[in-house]
């Protein structure tokens, strides 16, 4: 090819895969927009074939599993961890206080560590949409400002978490479950708020992965982590009977080598998995760094990650909220059941973990969508946005029927009931929310797919607008439900929960529909 307005073949390559890019017949056209801001039209002439081509594009579905399979591995890393302690706490323990205690202070964890979900959510798609763009240096400095921010949120929130520990946990219920209950959620709590900067740490560094598109590196990171947990939660919890406190250090230290880890590979210290971010062998000039950084960017440079983060945390608390709120009213339920508030908490503990699980598994979806989604809207492809808003959703209703079918085997069998807890108290009362959290999840995997469609177009605003709404319906089904049902207050708190996701559900069908959205899934496509 010869050279075109100053442009090389190696240039015409790169500005291939960026915006403005599409062939009309046998002619390319590149929209190339030099400093001074201007248009310019690239006319290349075909040869073809013969011409130097990024390579052939993969399908839509291939490009979502790419990146949703290893963000599953990913994804499940967490869950499996407090899934792993809670099964060898409840297991290795002597009563039921031991699991209540660990429930309390791990509903209070969820809620703090995941308030600040933003920090991986609101990353993704600002990283993401830079790149495709072609603002390498501007992605990066997204990713810099990502990891300052959550090494300073992390350590502020241990702060707050180990000072006020007594009074967080009596809002928790722990003073409802008893003084042994109480005693064991300190000392869970205790232990595991040191790990708040290395959980924020982690979730900022994958956000920047995602958004170079590399699923991968997050996989082999974090199942490391898994070994070490199982690893000392067997020595800790099996064989030095330390309970919840065992439970608390092993999680905590997994953890802490998994930020290091983080923190290396995207310093160019270590290799990464997958694509462009890591150590690319001994040629540093190829290797882009990622760094926490001590100075304050300036306002127009920070604003984006500080908008998006801001409605997303206000949606997150709504949504942590509403959970915490859910183990704090199990905590005081149990009135039509043989264990009382003890094994009333227990059993919701095993039924979130479980739902958590699941919604885990279907977020590797949403983040797919998300990354995908974000890149797409940066190229200006709307085409390829529709595309891949529906092949989500679609795969999304599969998953969601394969998860209910699964925990039915298990409920049905009754080995969910006997996996996490030997105490019958605690097993009759999970026996009586394992059905609606069979029915939910179709429903579930759905919403967390359209929740990645949305955020993929930073649509943070509406989400936390929809979230307060839903959550609002939820709490009035469930002052509904404990005014005129006769159930547990344990089966009610479910019920409202399933109410929320359906609310939320069908708030973000509205959006990813409207025809003045960035979606706009059933407009036709231009031609």
């Amino acid at each position: 090819m010869q050279c075109v307005q100053g442009f090389c073949p190696p240039q015409l390559s790169k500005l291939r895969n960026q915006k403005g890019y599409r062939e009309v017949g046998d002619v390319e056209v590149l929209s190339h927009f030099p400093s001074n801001g201007e248009t310019q039209l690239l006319m290349v002439p075909g040869d073809n074939g013969q011409n130097e081509r990024s390579e052939p594009t993969e399908s839509t579905e291939k490009k979502i599993l790419n990146l949703a399979i290893p963000t599953l591995g990913a994804l499940l890393i967490d869950p499996l961890l407090t899934l792993a302690d809670t099964a060898f706490v409840g297991k290795f323990s002597n009563s039921p206080n031991e699991l209540a205690g660990m429930g309390s202070a791990a509903a209070l964890l969820t809620f703090s560590f995941y308030l600040f979900n933003f920090l991986c959510t609101a990353t993704t798609p600002l990283v993401s949409a830079k790149r495709a763009a072609g603002k390498e240096t501007e992605a990066l400095a997204v990713g810099g400002q990502a990891l300052s921010l959550a090494l300073v949120l992390g350590a502020s929130l241990m702060v707050i978490l180990l000072s006020a520990k007594q009074p967080l946990l009596n809002i928790m219920g722990t003073g409802v479950s008893g003084p042994e209950a109480n005693g064991f959620a300190i000392d869970f709590l205790t232990m595991r708020a040191v790990a708040a900067p290395a959980v924020f740490c982690i979730s900022a560094s994958t956000g920047i992965l995602r958004g170079y598109l590399d699923t991968k590196t997050s996989v082999v990171i974090l199942a490391l982590a898994n070994i070490i947990n199982l690893a000392l939660d067997i020595i800790l919890i099996a064989y030095a009977r330390m309970g919840p406190a065992g439970a608390a250090i092993a999680t905590t230290t997994a953890e802490w080598i998994s930020a290091l880890l983080f923190l290396g590979v995207l310093s160019g210290n270590l290799p990464s998995a997958d694509g462009e971010l890591g150590r690319k062998g001994e040629d540093q000039e190829k290797t882009l760094v990622v760094m926490p950084t001590s100075s304050v960017p300036p306002w127009e440079e920070l604003k984006p990650l500080i908008v998006a983060s801001s409605s997303l945390f206000l949606r997150t608390f709504v949504l942590q909220f509403s959970i915490s709120a859910a183990a704090a009213l199990a905590a005081r339920g149990g009135e039509t059941l043989p264990g009382g508030a003890a094994s009333s908490i227990g059993a919701h503990q095993i039924g979130l973990q479980l739902w958590l699980l699941c919604s885990f598994i279907a977020d590797a979806l949403a983040a797919a969508s998300q990354a995908l989604v974000a890149d797409a809207l940066g190229r200006d492809d709307d085409k390829e946005v529709r595309k891949v808003s529906k092949t989500v959703l679609g795969f999304s209703v599969l998953l969601g029927l394969i998860l209910a079918t699964l925990l039915q085997v298990g409920y049905s069998t009754n080995f969910l009931l006997s996996l996490f807890t030997s105490d019958p108290s605690t097993q009759a009362a999970l026996a009586e929310i394992l059905t609606l959290i069979v029915i939910a999840q179709p429903l579930n995997s759905v919403v967390f797919a359209a929740d990645g469609i949305l955020q993929g177009a930073a649509e943070f605003e509406f989400q936390a607008k929809s979230m307060a709404l839903s959550a609002a319906i939820a709490a009035v089904c469930f002052g509904l439900l404990q005014s005129f049902s006769t159930s547990d207050t344990l089966v009610n708190v479910w019920t409202a929960l399933i109410t929320l996701q359906l609310m939320r559900g069908i708030t973000s069908a509205v959006k990813i529909a409207d025809k003045e959205g960035p979606i706009r899934m059933f407009t036709p496509s231009e031609i």
